[in-house]
Formats: structure tokens, C-alpha cells, sequence
């Protein structure tokens, strides 16, 4: 595999001014909702910058610490840069049955990185989950809202392969 420079966070976080004309888009005078908030945040930035969390406690009025508490309860969130596609490999009862461990071994082996990491390109975030709810398609992963069923392990590189082509 061949070094390639990561990105310190500090590169990746979006700057002061495009956070507050996000939040400008965002809090209009219709009133929020917190977690359709936050959600837009994360889809704008990739992740939620500690700034846009502190711009959203002004702008609301909720405290900091309570914004803190939603994030860190939804597993949804996320609070440092994540790749573009995150990829979710399922390790429920089901997929488990049917060869989880390998599925994961795999995406681990071809993307060069462990459970919870993102690739040096940025491209992908890997995470197992404990149950995508789809155990008819056992063993199953999703890369971002798409789902990938009956996997197996040489079946991976395709699949990715397919995603690095789209993003020429």
C-alpha cells in the first residue's frame, strides 16, 4: 500500500464564515427542529464542526452541553470529518450466521484501514453496526443510503471499485 498524507482535522474543518452562512440558511424565522438541524449541519459539512455547534446554541438558545447530549446519543452524528461514503457492514445475528467476520475482514483489507477509520483519500468511513434491520439479505452492508446484499468477500472490491469510478 502506498503512503499517502492525511489531513490533519484543522484542514478539514469548514471555515467560520461558510458555517454561519449555513446557519443563516438554516435557523430562518419558521423556527428548527434540533435534529433535522443538525442533520442539515452534517449533510452540508460531512460532520458536525465544534463551531456550527456553538453557532446553533446561540442562534437557538439551547445550551451547549444539551446540543452535545443529542449528538452524542444518536449514533447518526458525528463530530470529527468522515470519508464522502460511509460504509456500514452489519454484524447482527443474521449476517454474523452467514459470514459477517469475513465481509469485514475484506473491507478492511481493501480499503487499508480498521473498523471506525476513513480512508488517507477521504473517500471512505468504515463502521460495523450492530443491525442494519436487513436479515433477509444476510450478509448485508450500506454504503451510504444503499444497500448491498448476499455480499461476499470478492465481491467487495467491486463494489467499491464502482464507487471510486463515479467519483472521477
Amino acid at each position: 500500500m502506498k503512503e499517502e498524507k492525511v489531513a490533519s482535522i484543522d484542514e478539514l474543518m469548514p471555515s467560520e464564515e461558510d458555517i454561519n452562512l449555513s446557519l443563516d440558511e438554516l435557523t430562518g424565522s419558521d423556527g428548527f427542529n434540533l435534529i433535522g438541524l443538525l442533520q442539515d449541519v452534517q449533510d452540508r459539512f460531512g460532520f458536525l464542526p465544534p463551531a456550527a455547534l456553538e453557532g446553533i446554541s446561540k442562534r437557538t438558545g439551547i445550551s451547549l452541553s444539551r446540543i452535545y447530549g443529542v449528538v452524542s446519543f444518536y449514533s447518526q452524528f458525528y463530530t470529527e470529518p468522515h470519508g464522502r461514503h460511509t460504509i456500514r457492514c452489519c454484524r447482527g445475528t443474521a449476517c454474523h450466521v452467514k459470514g459477517a467476520g469475513r465481509i469485514i475482514d475484506a473491507m478492511e483489507a481493501e480499503l487499508g484501514i480498521s473498523d471506525g477509520q476513513t480512508t488517507p483519500d477521504k473517500m471512505f468511513f468504515l463502521e460495523s453496526v450492530a443491525c442494519l434491520g436487513t436479515c433477509f439479505l444476510a450478509p448485508a452492508i450500506m454504503i451510504d443510503d444503499q444497500y448491498f446484499g448476499k455480499v461476499t468477500p470478492r465481491g467487495i472490491a467491486e463494489i467499491l471499485e464502482n464507487y471510486r469510478a463515479n467519483e472521477l
